[in-house]
């Protein structure tokens, strides 16, 4: 999310390609984790602290879920129950998400972009010690705290990439991965039939971001991910897993002990301050990997 806010400060043409791998089903809803993170935050209605929903919202439709004797471990604010409630009605409708991505797009008056990966269902599993779960009960749940085994990404093999996706990929002056989790947030997409070879012939256009510094991810279980996959936890680990796809790579300037070893994967490197605490950095950053030629 940061970096996109970063670049949409900047450029007003940029297109987002959206996981649906966190994608539930929920209380009779149709629940997008990260779609509507994307719209609340290019919006200014995200929870920044949280990470997620809509800041200053309530959470009475959970505290009655809880009292008529149903797990409530999931939480939607009462505001944030509005998106997923019309998301749902447009959907039984007929709607595909694109369609409902793009209606939900306008309502909010966004000048970006936004595109799901595929319209089809894709569901993220985690298996673990404690046997095979969806991302949400791993992640929010069980708190992240099993043993992670493998990750699999259930429907992925018969889906088929949104009607422009493709266009997208071949027309764009240049393909950004953002420093998001490389299995759970961006492994989903790239699941999907034909993306990942699509990269493959363009790969000198794209550029990725580590999304970790040393041996630690910013944020959420990316390590215990990478392990499960045998992957080395560092920027080498996460360049070695986009290595196809990419030719540049972004890393931390505190990491400059592993550019070497990234660069004999055929990556170029850039050693820069990756880290978005605030939105000056996030545009900083942005505008940094805008002029990567």
């Amino acid at each position: 999310m940061k970096l996109v806010r970063g670049f949409s400060q900047i450029d007003e043409s940029i297109a987002v390609i959206l996981n649906v791998g966190d994608n539930v089903w929920k209380y009779g809803l149709y629940i997008c984790p990260d779609i509507d993170t994307i719209f609340y935050g290019l919006s200014g209605l995200l929870d920044i602290d949280r990470g997620w929903g809509i800041k200053g919202d309530t959470f009475k439709f959970m505290d009655q879920i809880g009292k008529l004797g149903q797990e409530n471990w999931f939480r939607i604010g009462d505001r944030d129950l509005a998106t997923h409630v019309f998301r749902t009605e447009l959907i039984r409708k007929g709607m595909t998400l694109t369609q409902v991505t793009e209606y939900i797009r306008l309502a909010y008056k966004l000048s970006a972009k936004l595109l799901p990966v595929s319209d089809d269902n894709i569901e993220t599993r985690i298996i673990t010690s404690h046997g095979e779960m969806n991302i949400q009960e791993f992640w929010v749940k069980h708190r992240a705290a099993p043993e992670v085994v493998a990750v699999k990404y259930k429907g992925a093999k018969n889906s088929r990439l949104a009607a422009r996706i493709l266009r997208l990929v071949r027309s764009s002056d240049r393909i950004i991965i953002a420093p998001a989790n490389p299995i759970s947030s961006i492994g989903p997409s790239l699941a999907v039939p034909g993306l990942r070879k699509e990269l493959t012939k363009v790969r000198e256009k794209v550029i990725a971001i580590s999304p970790i510094v040393g041996k630690q991810a910013f944020s959420g279980p990316a390590a215990k991910y990478m392990k499960a996959l045998k992957l080395d936890i560092s920027p080498v680990g996460v360049a070695k897993y986009y290595s196809d796809i990419i030719g540049s790579f972004v890393i931390s300037k505190m990491d400059f002990s592993y550019e070497t070893k990234i660069k004999k994967l055929g990556l170029n490197v850039y050693l820069r301050d990756i880290a978005m605490n605030t939105l000056n950095e996030e545009r900083r950053l942005a505008s940094f990997v805008a002029s990567v030629t």
